[in-house]
């Protein structure tokens, strides 16, 4: 199964760094959400584009948005690696791969889990996917971009 623009985000419940329980429709009718797909903790790229996202979660708040991130690893490891680089958003863990494969979400060179954000509206519905394992800067890019564009539609005509 792959995830499609227009195609309702599948709901799903994962642990955090915290512990705490997190489920995506939580956020429905409240937030849009930035969920992104990173391969692993404390890599180059994984590192960076998370550095990139909490460089700006206050401009992701101010649209109106929660970021989650998942990967594969333990609690722990997401608790350490937000700890060591001051992430304020959530890391999810997702240690058999379960939302990963639910989403479709590809591996590159079939080895490394791959890198995908999906912005996902109010209303639960996908309204962008951006995938690209090298271009990390550009997963937060695109997301603003959705995000501003997103905000313009949800505002009352006037």
């Amino acid at each position: 199964m792959s995830i499609k623009v227009g195609d309702k985000a599948p709901d799903f419940a994962l642990p955090s760094q915290m512990g705490d329980n997190v489920t995506l429709s939580e956020f429905f009718g409240k937030k849009n959400i930035v969920l992104y797909f990173y391969p692993k903790d404390e890599t180059p790229g994984c590192t960076r584009e998370a550095c990139n996202f909490r460089d700006s979660y206050e401009e992701f708040t101010n649209l109106g948005a929660e970021v989650l991130g998942i990967s594969g690893q333990s609690v722990e490891s997401h608790k350490s690696f937000a700890s060591h680089y001051g992430l304020p958003f959530i890391l999810l863990s997702d240690k058999d791969n379960k939302i990963r494969k639910l989403y479709g979400v590809p591996s590159s060179m079939g080895l490394i889990p791959g890198r995908v954000t999906y912005i996902i509206d109010k209303k639960g519905v996908v309204r962008h996917i951006f995938s690209s394992q090298t271009q990390t800067q550009r997963h937060v890019e695109e997301a603003k971009n959705t995000l501003i564009e997103l905000e313009k539609e949800q505002q009352p005509a006037t």
